[in-house]
């Protein structure tokens, strides 16, 4: 049975019924006054205007969903088209357009941006446990994307190198597997170690390349190798465990998608996109998450965030 073909994506009962059992771990709670004892559910009566999904409070005599305190929260999209979308989400490798999303869900282009960006708010994880503990090994490097216009104003010539572009920095964990990223506004080494230093344990051994910013990490971690990407050395052969192969291969998933599916993106969003690709590297076939698992963690992740429309489009 293909998972595209059940109930909760076609149904909209299905769908509340299935959202409940995700975020409902001990049944119905209500999120105006905490109540659990006396909670009822109303039968949905499209004649009346009871909408489906909906439920009481005998205690603080409110009315809720499941999606109050979500990220969902006051959707008017059904449900189950919702669902589909975080489906088609965290099992694209490399991202879908919210063009593709509005034209296979059948909705207008706002709602599928909308509804994509509520989703990218859902995986972001903001897991800070420190990478490398107990000696592991942390790869480090930076990657650049887009304009950033509060460098370069709109209609100046952008000049070359990287000045002008939106700075993206990674970390992988090679024991766990795990990506951390974030977008940083300065490449200085002054302004780089203190965020090391948050996200990596001092005695993990750290990789990068030839990067001046990285110069003097051997005081700050128990060791440091790198490579020389300018001479053309990407593993060092005396050494083959130095050298930062597996970042590199996690930014061409990164770069493909923004490239070849999103093609720009402002600075202000930049961080969920980079919270969208790191979600799905995290929870990849090979650290055992299918499509399926991969598409119920993202929607563990809607649980107490909340996105509203306007200051998202505004800034």
């Amino acid at each position: 049975m293909s998972v595209l073909s059940k109930p909760y994506f076609h149904s909209e009962e299905a769908a509340f019924a299935y959202l409940e059992s995700v975020v409902w771990d001990d049944g119905a709670a209500c999120p105006h006054c905490g109540g659990v004892d006396r909670i009822t559910k109303v039968k949905a009566n499209p004649a009346k205007r009871i909408r489906e999904g909906l439920w009481r409070c005998g205690d603080c005599k409110k009315q809720f969903t499941v999606k109050v305190g979500t990220v969902f929260e006051h959707m008017r999209l059904p449900l189950h088209k919702a669902l589909q979308a975080v489906y088609l989400m965290t099992s694209s490798k490399k991202g879908i357009s919210a063009h593709q999303l509005h034209r296979v869900l059948e909705i207008t282009y706002k709602s599928a941006w909308f509804l994509a960006h509520r989703i990218r708010e859902a995986m972001r994880e903001g897991d800070l446990a420190p990478f490398g503990t107990g000696g592991g090994v942390v790869e480090i490097d930076e990657t650049f994307i887009g304009v950033d216009r509060t460098v370069k104003p709109k209609g100046e010539k952008k000049g070359r190198g990287y000045a002008h572009k939106h700075k993206v920095l990674s970390l992988i964990d090679r024991t766990t597997g795990k990506q951390r990223s974030m977008v940083v506004d300065s490449l200085k080494a002054a302004d780089l170690l203190p965020i090391l230093k948050a996200n990596i344990a001092a005695e993990a051994v750290v990789m990068t390349d030839e990067a001046g910013q990285y110069a003097n990490l051997n005081n700050s971690f128990a060791a440091h190798g790198f490579t020389r990407h300018g001479a053309g050395q990407y593993v060092d052969y005396e050494n083959p465990t130095i050298h930062t192969n597996t970042i590199e291969g996690a930014f061409s998933i990164f770069k493909r998608g923004m490239k070849g599916v999103y093609q720009h993106c402002q600075k202000k969003h930049l961080h969920r996109y980079v919270a969208e690709f790191e979600f799905r590297y995290n929870h990849r076939e090979k650290l055992g998450c299918n499509d399926r698992d991969r598409s119920c963690r993202a929607l563990n992740g809607i649980i107490g965030k909340r996105v509203s429309y306007r200051p998202l489009a505004n800034g």
